[in-house]
């Protein structure tokens, strides 16, 4: 295809006034028992940048059981950012079911037409965001690690890796709207929460009834993760890769987080290795993490683990190769043995841990 047929066709799809009728970004805000997800609230942050870009309005979406509760999640929604809300109250949506979740979303989508869906990439955000976008028949990019705007047709450029992590990639809907994306907790930055904000609510009816639904919930059992580590929300990450030698060496990770209070993670050939866990890893097929600091000994830095840990306030990268890909991107680099910097570092942290309680 030449240069001129290109330039023809994003000037078709740009005119096409099927795609000019959807307005708005909206993100769908997730919530159990009571209690929102953090990764709706990080949405909101991003979806705020794509609504201003565009110059539209920033919605979030509430499907919730009748009562003050789902109002509450829209106040906290505009205090996120959000201009308004669409809120569709049901009993059926007390708990999460893909049937009356689907259908509620679906149903919202036709009657108000966003150019924009955002959900995050969550156990229950892919299920919903495939079944949606699957019922809408439009595109849908899932584990997006950045979204921006192309200022020449409105449409949404969402990357992510491939090739298992290998590469970046960036994926657009050119022909379809909604275009949708998922998006994984602590990829994007938490927004600055504005207490007092308001907004305003647009209600909307669901039309499903109890017998409609196939799917019954017969007890919730919560899923108790207090003994599992909790990376994504860790201020200080100590992580190690296969350039520690050997399981043994390992340890050395473990008493640098020991000494300063931090989370323990890992790079991906190192849990396929069997040298920890895999509740420990990091990046594009493990946790995304954005903590204030983040020291990596041993880890070459490959795009598949960069995904996971870059968004970090404070990189400091210890390899004795210093042509590995870690220092592109690191605050900080060491240049030598980690078998030897490591035990170095975990020791004056120790001694300067005694000095501060000596003092008092």
């Amino acid at each position: 295809m030449s240069e001129e047929t290109q330039v023809k066709k994003k000037r078709k799809i740009v005119l096409d006034e099927r795609l000019l009728a959807y307005k708005g970004v909206w993100v769908f805000i997730e919530h159990e028992r009571g209690q929102v997800h953090p990764v709706s609230w990080e949405l909101l942050g991003e979806g705020r940048k794509l609504a201003d870009m565009l110059g539209v309005e920033l919605a979030g979406v509430v499907l919730a059981a009748p009562g003050e509760e789902a109002k509450r999640f829209c106040e906290e929604a505009y205090q996120y950012g959000a201009d308004l809300c669409y809120l569709m109250q049901s009993e059926v949506l007390a708990d999460y079911r893909n049937d009356p979740f689907t259908q509620g979303l679906t149903e919202l989508v036709n009657a108000y037409q966003p150019e924009i869906l955002l959900l995050g990439a969550t156990t229950q955000g892919r299920d919903l965001a495939g079944s949606v976008a699957t019922t809408l028949q439009t595109g849908l990019t899932a584990d997006c690690t950045g979204l921006t705007i192309d200022p020449d047709n409105r449409s949404l450029l969402s990357t992510r890796p491939t090739f298992g992590g290998s590469l970046l990639c960036t994926i657009v809907t050119l022909n379809y709207r909604p275009q949708m994306a998922t998006v994984r907790p602590r990829v994007m930055a938490m927004p600055e929460k504005v207490p007092g904000r308001v907004g305003r609510i647009v209600e909307h009816p669901l039309a499903m009834a109890e017998d409609d639904i196939v799917t019954k919930v017969l007890e919730f059992i919560a899923d108790d993760s207090r003994d599992k580590p909790q990376l994504p929300f860790a201020d200080i990450i100590v992580a190690g890769g296969r350039g520690l030698g050997k399981p043994e060496n390992f340890q050395l990770v473990r008493d640098l987080a020991e000494a300063l209070g931090a989370e323990v993670g890992a790079s991906r050939p190192v849990v396929q290795a069997g040298w920890v866990e895999l509740d420990r890893q990091v990046g594009q097929s493990g946790k995304t993490v954005r903590p204030k600091l983040y020291i990596a000994a041993g880890i070459s830095g490959a795009i598949q683990h960069r995904v996971g840990m870059e968004g970090a306030d404070c990189i400091i990268a210890i390899n004795n190769d210093p042509n590995a890909p870690i220092f592109d991107f690191a605050h900080y680099g060491i240049v030598g043995d980690a078998m030897t910097i490591l035990p170095a570092l975990t020791e004056a942290f120790r001694q300067k841990l005694a000095t501060l309680k000596q003092a008092g």
